[in-house]
């Protein structure tokens, strides 16, 4: 469902661009630092929104790989940890009654007589 509402809003958006690019058909100047270029007013709009687009879908795929990366090192680490418990529950417990400590003499102690 989030899916097909960013898509209604992503075309109704660039409906607005393309609407507004239309009512600006006048020419400007663009100064490129090197040369200046005459241009409508049309295309300087709709190249601005489609660079911008370009650049945030950029940054978009970049953040996407983050994410599968730390997706793919938290399952390794998380498969880790299952593995270890699953070893520790199926370790034998040590009984005190096997225990080198319960086998050794231990004298027997007075009763006290508090």
């Amino acid at each position: 469902m989030r899916t097909q509402w960013t898509i209604i809003l992503g075309l109704i958006f660039a409906l607005l661009i393309a609407i507004f690019a239309v009512f600006n058909v006048g020419s400007v100047p663009v100064d490129f630092g090197f040369s200046e270029v005459d241009l409508p007013l049309i295309v300087v709009i709709i190249g601005c929104t489609l660079i911008g687009g370009l650049i945030v879908g950029a940054f978009g795929i970049v953040r996407q790989f983050k994410l599968q990366k730390k997706i793919k090192t938290l399952t390794g680490e998380l498969n880790e940890a299952r593995a270890l418990i699953a070893g520790l529950e199926t370790a034998p417990v040590p009984s005190m009654e096997h225990s080198p400590a319960a086998s050794r003499d231990v004298p027997d102690m007075p009763p006290s007589s508090l």
